[in-house]
């Protein structure tokens, strides 16, 4: 039994919730997201609360439960209050600079890496060494992320590359005399 279907999804106010058959779509104030609904799982709502049950006694019914729930509880808090990741960039003469809708990153190779920012997403460069991404669709806003910290990964010896502010690196111990 899915411990996390079985919570319901509380809706604030200012989101404007509609659902259909097959589809649910969600308007706020950061703006407008849609997501399907598998045929495994019922949807339905009571006042500001929605609840998500299995339709049958099925396995991929049990399963689809609790992601159904989950990807629900997204999309209504996207809409509402949105999702952030803020990397760091750690080593000498590595920077991240904005350049229009374009992130420009110096991390230590030849040229420069332009990064095209997606639509829906909002980037922000307060420091040299820091990123804040953000955006209402948090599995966009986790994939950017992902692949700016692809460019140069931190390295275990000294730390340096593009790490999560809340990203832990493991240091190894370099090589004695």
């Amino acid at each position: 039994m899915s411990r996390v279907g079985m919570l319901p999804v509380e809706v604030p106010s200012e989101v404007d919730l509609q659902i259909t058959a097959g589809e649910i779509k969600a308007k706020g104030k950061l703006g407008e997201l849609k997501m399907s609904i598998v045929d495994d799982v019922e949807v339905s709502r009571e006042d500001n609360l929605i609840w998500v049950k299995p339709a049958n006694d099925g396995k991929r019914a049990r399963m689809m439960w609790g992601t159904t729930r989950s990807l629900l509880s997204n999309l209504v808090n996207g809409v509402s209050q949105g999702f952030s990741k803020k990397l760091e960039i750690t080593g000498v003469g590595y920077r991240a600079a904005m350049q229009g809708k374009t992130l420009v990153l110096q991390l230590g190779h030849s040229h420069e890496i332009k990064y095209p920012i997606p639509e829906g997403i909002k980037v922000d460069v307060p420091s040299q060494t820091e990123v804040i991404i953000s955006g209402a669709n948090n599995q966009i806003v986790g994939q950017v992320a992902a692949e700016i910290r692809s460019y140069r990964k931190p390295e275990p010896y000294k730390g340096k590359g593009v790490r999560y502010a809340d990203e832990i690196i493991i240091r190894k111990e370099g090589k004695k005399k």
